[in-house]
């Protein structure tokens, strides 16, 4: 029995002692382990290891000899995987990114062309020997370049000291600020390590494809590897993270700093597609984040597929036989960087980068934020994916870039929807979206209860997971959730009311926990709001239902609208309707008849609408945001009929937009702050580009920027100088206004769209003075040139 059938049948010893359901083959190789779904299943990984100095500090010390010592699986000598941590290997992963044939050949073509061009600006004949002293010295300096882009980029994992003092820093911290630990699901972990096995075998990489919600998940993945000994990936980090001191640390634990931006910089493209490509040539694990950000909002972003394409296409090029993508997903009690997060949404300047100020504010260690859940998707091969996509799409030719295109997007939201697949529901994320799915000023502390265990046993219904409670009750949970979350949730209690009742303090950042909810939610939401637009009018019940097809078109064009915000599950608009609408049935939210008319049920009209309106309050602070998004091309409105578009610098007309949508929001015509955030508004904003609502043309000189414009078959119009509620995108503001909550004027659209127009008059007023500034600056300019 070689090494490798001792390690997969060392799993089966693993499991024999421990009580559950497993099955074995003659060939262990193809091992399956079925574990039971019970309490024992789960386990905090850091339950046994001291917090502070001051509890214990006999034990405190122990525990950091044994790290200094490598004792045990803290010496992380025998781990999965190929094998890195020894003097010389980021020396050798940078001769062989630099030696390369791909870096070398680029080198040759820029040496080549800024040597030409020279020659053409000082007239030398071809023959003329300067060219080629020229072109050696060009290509010395290129050679330079490149050797600092390589340094900065290739991770410095040469010495297994150095990873043990990061685990024991990052130890500390997750055990002292997450109190309740680090909780994983084995089966999840003993499948990990079977495929990683493997993989080791066949000099294969692991493509870990975590969430991103804090800075945090870095640690948190390297180190449960570090701790249940699978070997350490190479992280792709923004290069704000190379902070002095911890910057060098995080290096030396497998970070891969890369620039957020790499525009036309051919030399630094090259470099690093080449560097990832020998990473998984080399069989070594790996690590990206899909979203490319972390996410500010609590639900998973779209794709960013940048580094995912340089994956796919290395795969394509035939650099690496397969890979296996693991999806990760990482739950938190409490996320560390909500506040700013909320700040940077309602556009305050984005904080610079808090990873050392989290490494070394001790009055943040102090606190105690539960508990960290960890999800580990089953891995599967890249290779098995892609011949599935091609024997599902048919022959497609891969070094076209359209059809590639397709294969790489398609990857990007089956990740995607994996993870969402396996995270987990965090107590934070029931406490937050029932708070916040409530009508009224408060909720009761019975009543809160009773709405967390029906959300719990919904999710859990629809095959979402729900963080363990252990032997806790649902009162318990609520009680530790709102002493967490005491800067958000607040509680009024005492002799003059009758029960405790909480309510949200901040709810725009209460809402990252809800949005943490909403991927399990969102095609009943959307049908809610559709059939919303009938609800809202009042009436019997006769008034308030819709024909199918009907309700069909408004889900149609909310969804279309919504595309960029939300992960809608596999299949078409209506066949996922049909599904969602049997669930909604099949829950006595709404009813169907025979004659093709939709409604709310009977059952659901008893019970307050309570069920129905938690959907609709899922979707509308989207709804609101596009509704604003809407709103504000108003404010690029020309002056004067007929007059050429007005463009506004991309930036400043975000900035007008979110004031427009706070003034909106403090008078009442906007339900939700949180509509207002720039990232929601962004893809708002992107999407109307999309349907040629709104044009937008891109500048590099004297740095990069855009300007943005309406449309003009979507220009407001005017009547005697003033902006009316007519045309296409009143049209839109009205279509998109139809699903919104009803607010104070919600029976007075006259008096909305005055008041509304005249604010975006007079934004507009302002676009069109700097207009006719810059274009003032730009003639004074050209006449000085002249």
């Amino acid at each position: 029995m070689n090494k490798t059938e001792k390690r997969l049948q060392g799993l089966v010893e693993e499991y024999k002692g421990s009580g559950r359901e497993y099955t074995t083959v003659e060939n262990p190789r193809a091992l399956k382990i079925h574990v039971k779904r019970d309490l024992s299943e789960h386990r905090n990984v850091v339950e046994k290891e001291p917090r502070r100095i001051r509890e214990d500090p006999l034990a405190f010390l122990f525990n950091m000899g044994l790290y200094y010592q490598g004792t045990g699986w803290r010496g992380y000598k025998d781990y999965i995987g190929t094998k890195i941590l020894y003097p010389g290997y980021s020396e050798k992963m940078r001769s062989m990114v630099l030696g390369s044939k791909k870096v070398q050949s680029i080198i040759d073509q820029l040496a080549d062309r800024q040597t030409e061009l020279l020659a053409n600006q000082k007239n030398w004949n071809k023959d003329d020997k300067r060219i080629e002293k020229q072109r050696k010295a060009m290509r010395k300096e290129l050679q330079v370049v490149a050797k600092a882009i390589v340094q900065k980029c290739v991770a410095t994992v040469d010495s297994s000291r150095t990873l043990r003092f990061f685990a024991f820093i990052v130890n500390n911290i997750l055990v002292r600020l997450y109190h309740q630990g680090v909780h994983i699901r084995e089966s999840e972990w003993v499948e990990l390590k079977r495929v990683a096995i493997m993989a080791q075998e066949k000099k294969q990489s692991l493509v870990f494809v975590p969430s991103h919600k804090s800075h945090i998940d870095y640690m948190v993945v390297s180190y449960l590897m570090f701790r249940l000994g699978i070997q350490i990936p190479h992280i792709i980090a923004g290069d704000n993270l190379d902070l002095p001191l911890i910057g060098k640390i995080l290096k030396s634990s497998g970070a891969v700093y890369i620039r957020r931006e790499w525009g036309n910089d051919i030399m630094y493209k090259t470099i690093l597609e080449e560097y990832v490509a020998t990473i998984l040539a080399e069989g070594l694990n790996f690590e990206c984040f899909v979203e490319g950000t972390r996410s500010r909002l609590g639900k998973l972003l779209q794709p960013k597929l940048g580094i995912v394409k340089i994956i796919l296409d290395a795969y394509v090029d035939g650099r690496f036989e397969d890979c296996h993508i693991v999806p990760i997903s990482l739950g938190y009690d409490k996320i560390i960087e909500t506040s700013s997060y909320a700040t940077e949404l309602l556009g305050a300047p984005k904080e610079k980068e808090s990873l050392w100020g989290i490494l070394t504010n001790s009055s943040l260690l102090q606190l105690k934020w539960g508990r960290v859940d960890v999800r580990v998707g089953k891995p599967y091969s890249l290779k098995n994916w892609v011949d599935e996509q091609l024997q599902m799409r048919g022959p497609m030719d891969l070094s076209d870039h359209n059809q590639k295109s397709v294969l790489l997007k398609s990857l990007g939201y089956r990740v995607l929807a994996d993870i969402n697949a396996i995270a987990v529901v965090m107590p934070s994320a029931l406490v937050g979206t029932v708070i916040l799915t409530l009508r009224g000023r408060g909720v009761g502390r019975s009543e809160l209860i009773r709405r967390v265990d029906w959300l719990k046993n919904v999710i859990e219904a629809k095959g979402g997971q729900v963080s363990e409670f252990n032997d806790m009750s649902t009162g318990e949970i609520v009680d530790k959730t709102v002493v967490i979350h005491k800067d958000l949730i607040g509680e009024r209690k005492g002799k003059d009311i009758v029960e405790p009742t909480f309510y949200p303090i901040a709810a725009f950042e209460l809402s990252y926990y809800r949005n943490q909810v909403i991927h399990l939610f969102v095609e009943e939401a959307i049908v809610c709001a559709a059939l919303y637009t009938v609800v809202k009018k009042g009436g019997g019940k006769p008034l308030q239902r819709m024909q199918y097809n009907d309700l069909l078109d408004e889900i149609s064009f909310l969804s279309s609208l919504l595309k960029l915000d939300m992960i809608y599950k596999p299949g078409g608009v209506e066949s996922n309707t049909k599904r969602t609408m049997q669930w909604l049935a099949d829950n006595n939210v709404i009813e169907i008849d025979k004659d093709g008319w939709v409604g709310l049920s009977d059952m659901e009209r008893q019970c307050g609408r309570e069920n129905y309106d938690f959907l609709c309050f899922m979707i509308w602070p989207f709804i609101e945001s596009y509704w604003l998004a809407a709103i504000s091309l108003f404010t690029l409105a020309p002056s004067v009929a007929g007059q050429e578009p007005i463009w506004v610098d991309s930036k400043l007309f975000a900035n007008r937009t979110q004031s427009l949508g706070k003034t909106l929001y403090y008078q009442g015509d906007l339900s939700y702050l949180e509509a207002v955030n720039k990232e929601t508004l962004s893809n708002a904003f992107t999407r109307y580009e999309e349907q040629h609502i709104l044009l937008k043309r891109r500048h590099t000189t004297p740095k990069t920027w855009s300007e943005v414009a309406v449309s003009p078959a979507y220009t407001p119009e005017r009547q005697n100088g003033i902006l009316i509620p007519r045309g296409h995108l009143w049209e839109l503001v009205e279509r998109i206004g139809k699903f919104r909550r009803e607010g104070k004027n919600r029976r007075d659209n006259a008096t909305v769209s005055t008041r509304v127009l005249r604010m975006a008059d007079i934004l507009g007023e302002d676009n069109a003075k700097e207009r006719a500034d810059a274009k003032k600056i730009v003639a004074s300019d050209n006449k000085a040139k002249i």
